[in-house]
């Protein structure tokens, strides 16, 4: 089965490997700009990776992450390039000789190259595309026993083997993951082998599972790779039980858009729902993400389920006072979000009035804050306190209450009629 994909912008690369592949890749990648030098690396070394893939594809930001391999100690160099050139070195995996160089903004990895030569190296990559190199002391060669260059032609996704998706399982969704950031297909047997494997994605740890998932979440088109990803069963363990798929189609740019969210607010808003889309908490939970994470998403997802999809405007407008200020308390920074699945109409309403600061609805605060109450009628902290608080809220959100001085005679009242012994605090003489 394929997923469609948008292709590579005209087919940047070749169909094949060349010199002037090479040559362009180089130019590209503008050595000279480097932190270090290729000349401080010793013979044998290649650039390798996401940097060769990216170059080819003409897609490399400002100070990509380099990934460089070589035949002898990875660590050592990298401690001796920190001696010489400055920076950070952080030793990655002693085990293997891999270490990092983090200098001038950018990070350098440097690995102890496995097998007897480059092309063995090559040969225990993940996917083609992925599978090239450009040896550094020769700039006109392009490594590429596995025809990644084609396979960037096509727009294409291939896995190397079988095998090499199982030496580290959360290949099986990185696979998705980068096809859905580059626009592309995964090969049919690709593809059946990441179904095939799916159980095994489970042996990773939860933290290297939900960055991919955060990753995929946050592309411009996630949602239909993130659909591609349940039919595969990668999320049967955490998954929150039967997934909307019509929800989460529904999650697109294009809807964004279409609310008139700003490239922030999609930015922030578009993950979030999507993760909520297919996970709850206690999958989260499993996957070890924050507390916040955790938060937020169930906040969403019981207030889309209390809401429901016919006509949740309508729903949330009809709410008891409380009910409406306990949901824009909880949703204040995640309006969006909930908004993603509504009617444009009704959506850019609530969109309108959360963008105003302002809004006492929308960004409920006190009409006094506690410090000052306390002061003013000589109050100690207490639960009646949190309660009159939360009853000047009450009031300002729904435009009862607009001045201060409203607010200290409203909070009199409320003292008068809801007196405790413990909220007062004793009078000084």
């Amino acid at each position: 089965m394929h997923m469609p994909g948008s292709g590579v912008n005209g087919a940047i690369v070749p169909p094949a490997p060349s010199n002037g592949t090479a040559q362009l890749a180089w130019q590209r990648l503008a050595p000279e700009r480097w932190p270090l030098p290729p000349a401080a690396f010793p013979p044998g070394t290649a650039l390798v990776g996401g940097a060769v893939r990216d170059a080819l594809l003409n897609r490399l930001g400002p100070q990509p992450d380099l990934d460089f391999v070589l035949p002898g100690d990875a660590v050592a160099l990298c401690r001796q390039l920190q001696r010489h050139h400055g920076g950070s070195a952080v030793v990655l995996d002693a085990g293997r000789s891999i270490a990092r160089l983090v200098l001038k903004g950018w990070s350098v990895d440097l690995a102890r190259q496995e097998g007897g030569s480059l092309s063995a190296d090559l040969q225990r990559r993940d996917y083609t595309i992925n599978a090239m190199a450009l040896p550094l002391a020769e700039p006109w060669t392009l490594v590429d026993p596995h025809g990644g260059s084609a396979h960037l032609a096509a727009g294409e996704l291939v896995a190397v083997s079988e095998a090499n998706l199982l030496d580290d399982p959360l290949r099986l969704l990185r696979g998705p993951r980068l096809a859905s950031a580059l626009g592309f297909r995964i090969e049919t047997r690709s593809l059946a082998w990441i179904a095939q494997h799916h159980a095994r994605l489970v042996e990773v740890a939860g933290e290297r599972v939900l960055a991919e998932l955060e990753k995929l979440a946050a592309a411009p088109e996630g949602q239909n790779w993130l659909i591609q990803v349940l039919h595969c069963g990668l999320l049967g363990p955490w998954r929150a039980g039967v997934v909307d798929e019509t929800l989460l189609e529904r999650l697109s740019a294009r809807q964004a858009a279409a609310l008139g969210l700003t490239a922030a607010e999609t930015a922030e808003a578009l993950p979030l729902a999507r993760l909520a889309a297919l996970l709850d908490g206690e999958g989260l939970r499993a996957l070890h993400s924050s507390r916040r994470l955790q938060q937020r998403v169930e906040r969403l997802r019981q207030w889309q389920q209390r809401l429901g999809t016919s006509a949740p405007a309508t729903c949330a407008e009809a709410l008891p006072e409380l009910e409406r200020l306990k949901l824009q308390r909880q949703l204040e920074q995640d309006l969006p979000a909930l908004l993603l699945s509504w009617p444009a109409g009704s959506a850019g309403t609530w969109l309108q009035r959360w963008r105003d600061p302002e809004d006492p609805l929308f960004h409920p605060r006190p009409a006094i804050d506690g410090g000052s109450l306390q002061r003013e009628l000589q109050l100690q902290a207490s639960p009646q306190l949190g309660a009159l608080l939360e009853r000047l809220m009450l009031e300002r959100a729904f435009g009862r209450l607009h001045e201060r001085a409203e607010a200290l005679a409203l909070a009199r009242s409320w003292l008068a009629c809801n007196d405790n012994d413990g909220a007062k605090a004793p009078r000084r003489d």
